[in-house]
C-alpha cells in the first residue's frame, strides 16, 4: 500500500541522520514505497477553508552531508494526503499549539500522527497526572508557597518547566539547597507558565529508561545514563544510551497506559521510567528510535509503519 506522506518537522538540513527518529521514519517510508513531502511548521497555512503546506517533495538516504534531495517547491492540500507526521521538536508553546489546531481540521480525511487533538490535550508532563499510582509524588503549580510546601514534604525534589524538553531547565533541589527562591524568580521572569515538581528518585543514577510504544504496545527500551555529577539523563545533555530489557514493572506500566494511547491515536510514544516510576509520557516528538534499533537489531520503524498502514487500510 503506497501512501502519500507529509512530514512537518524541523529543518531537514540540520538533523543528525544517525540519531534523528524522524529521519529513520522517513527512511523506512521510502523503503516501503511511500511518497514523501517535507515542510517546516512555519509553512503550515490555513487559506480560505483549506489546510495547506508550502514545501518540497523529498527523498532521503543514509549519506552524511547529502542525506536528502528536494524537488520543486510547491503547495499541497493536506486533506488530500494519506498521512501527516507532526514531528517538530517542542517547546510546547503557542506556535506548537497552533499547528495542532490547524492539523486537527484535516483528521477526518488524513491520518495525523500523533493525533493533534490529543497531543494538545496530553502533553508529556500532564498526561502522567492521570496515573498517580504509577508516578512519584508530583505537583503542578505557579504559586511559590505551594511549591515550597511540596519541597518541605519531600525534601529532595526535581523542579522543571512544565512545557520544556530535552532536559532544559531541569534542577535538583536537595534538602541543603539555598537557591529555591532565586530559581523560582528566574523561571517567573521567563514566562507565566506553571512549574512541575516531582520527588527526586535516587534510582536515576542507574539511568532513566525510555520505553517506546507503537499503537499502545511496548516494542523495546533504551537506558539513558547521566554523566557523573549530572542529574539529567537526556541524550541532549550528554546522557549515554545503553541497551536494556523491559522489566515486569515496565510492562505493567505499558499495560495500564497503552489502551488510552491507542484509543486517542497516539501511535508513536516514548515514556520515561526511573526505577519503578513513570515520570513522563512523550507524545509530541518522541526520540530514541535509532538507538533502540541498534541495540535490539529490530526494525522498529517498520513496526511503526505497519501500525499506520493498518489504520489507513
Amino acid at each position: 500500500m503506497a501512501l502519500k506522506v507529509a512530514v512537518q518537522m524541523d529543518p531537514i538540513d540540520k538533523i543528525n541522520i544517525n540519531a534523528d527518529s524522524t529521519f529513520r521514519i522517513m527512511e523506512e517510508a521510502r523503503a516501503r514505497g511511500h511518497t514523501l513531502f517535507y515542510y517546516t511548521p512555519d509553512r503550515l497555512v490555513f487559506d480560505e477553508g483549506r489546510v495547506q503546506a508550502h514545501g518540497w517533495p523529498v527523498t532521503v538516504r543514509r549519506e552524511e552531508g547529502a542525506h536528502f534531495d528536494l524537488g520543486p517547491e510547491t503547495t499541497i492540500d493536506l486533506a488530500e494526503w494519506d498521512v501527516v507526521w507532526l514531528r517538530q521538536d517542542p517547546p510546547f508553546d503557542m506556535a506548537y499549539l497552533t499547528t495542532t489546531f490547524l492539523l486537527e481540521r484535516v483528521r477526518d480525511t488524513t491520518l495525523v500522527v500523533n493525533d493533534p487533538f490529543w497531543v494538545r490535550n496530553y502533553p508529556e508532563k500532564l498526561l502522567v497526572l492521570d496515573f498517580p499510582d504509577l508516578t512519584p509524588p508530583t505537583m503542578v503549580a505557579r504559586d511559590i508557597g505551594a511549591l515550597r510546601a511540596f519541597k518541605g514534604r519531600h525534601g529532595d525534589i526535581i523542579l522543571k518547566p512544565l512545557y520544556g524538553n530535552g532536559g532544559a531547565g531541569v534542577f535538583r533541589l536537595d534538602p541543603n539547597d539555598r537557591n529555591f527562591g532565586a530559581l523560582y524568580e528566574l523561571f517567573a521572569s521567563l514566562n507565566r507558565e506553571p512549574l512541575i515538581a516531582q520527588k527526586f528518585l535516587p534510582a536515576v543514577s542507574a539511568g532513566d529508561k525510555r520505553v517506546i510504544l507503537v499503537d499502545g504496545e511496548p516494542v523495546g527500551a533504551i537506558n539513558r545514563v547521566p554523566q557523573e555529577g549530572e542529574t539529567r539523563s537526556n541524550m541532549h545533555v550528554g546522557g549515554t544510551p545503553m541497551k536494556v530489557a523491559l522489566t515486569e514493572r515496565d510492562r505493567e506500566i505499558c499495560a495500564r497506559i497503552g489502551p488510552l494511547l491507542r484509543e486517542k491515536g497516539q501511535i508513536f510514544v516514548g515514556i520515561d521510567v526511573i526505577g519503578e516510576w513513570l515520570t513522563e509520557i512523550n507524545v509530541t516528538s518522541p526520540t530514541g528510535l535509532q538507538e533502540l534499533e541498534r541495540f535490539d537489531g529490530a526494525n522498529v520503524a517498520a513496526t511503526l509503519w505497519e501500525a499506520i498502514e493498518r489504520r489507513r487500510g
